[in-house]
């Protein structure tokens, strides 16, 4: 049986989503995350999209990606087999790094947009890895917060829908309770 064709079109936004195989880790130190990183931005040289937020788990991984002329198979195909590679040559490993084929929720709404973003930047503190998310190193959090530059990253979009200092608004967004939410993304929303 074939697999379900990727829904694809220039300009398609996905939410991706990736494990590691049986829900092994997929970074074991921290030069893991650098060398990901830096395939990311080695891809996104070879076959532009708009990287809008990331987020780099022990064993998974979060990216929200808005594509140009590439579809989304090749982006992912050419970023997950560089990293298999890596990763099983570093440790002398053989076979699968990710479980199965990644995940690709297309993102179609403007509020589906946020929450997304919103959930990617929340994901350590989710998993109590830490108490503040701009401290989170291998999040894309950071430079919305201006606390580091990461050329890959696109914040435009994300950021439109928040009033001046949008800094600070999306930091606010991110930051509050799960209950406050439905609230705050009426009101960015409606402008």
């Amino acid at each position: 049986m074939s697999r379900k064709h990727r829904v694809w079109y220039p300009g398609a936004i996905y939410h991706i989503t990736a494990r590691g195989n049986r829900r092994l880790s997929i970074f074991h130190h921290p030069d893991d995350y650098e060398v990901y990183l830096k395939i990311l931005a080695d891809v996104q040289s070879m076959y532009p999209f708009l990287l809008h937020s990331y987020c780099l788990m022990t064993n998974h991984l979060h990216l929200q990606i808005e594509t140009t002329n590439f579809h989304i198979k090749e982006i992912m195909k050419e970023l997950h087999s560089r990293y298999a590679v890596y990763f099983n040559k570093k440790y002398g490993y053989v076979g699968h790094v990710f479980q199965g084929r990644y995940g690709a929720e297309l993102i179609k709404k403007d509020r589906y947009f946020l929450e997304v973003s919103r959930y990617i930047h929340r994901n350590p503190l989710e998993a109590k890895m830490v108490k503040d998310l701009s401290s989170y190193r291998w999040s894309s959090y950071p430079s919305y917060l201006h606390l580091v530059e990461n050329q890959m990253i696109s914040l435009q979009k994300t950021l439109q829908y928040f009033p001046e200092p949008r800094m600070q608004h999306y930091k606010q967004f991110v930051e509050k309770i799960n209950t406050e939410i439905k609230e705050e993304l009426d009101k960015w929303l409606q402008k």
